[in-house]
């Protein structure tokens, strides 16, 4: 019986998924980032006050 020859890699499922998190990790950035981040989205998210859109209407009128 004939076996084939494979080299191991050298790291285990383990180790690769350690390597893919700490990727991620360095990609988000330090954990205030994230928290800063966090924060913009939700500003973003929010809805404009009709004050807001008062004025925008305003602005967009031609002048008289």
């Amino acid at each position: 019986m004939a076996s084939k020859d494979t080299k191991p890699s050298g790291k285990s499922h383990d180790d690769k998924a350690g390597d893919d998190k700490k990727a991620r990790d360095e990609q988000s950035g330090p954990e205030w980032a994230r928290g800063l981040r966090d924060l913009y989205d939700d500003v973003v998210e929010e809805p404009l006050p009709s004050s807001f859109h008062d004025l925008l209407a305003r602005l967009d009128e031609p002048k008289k």
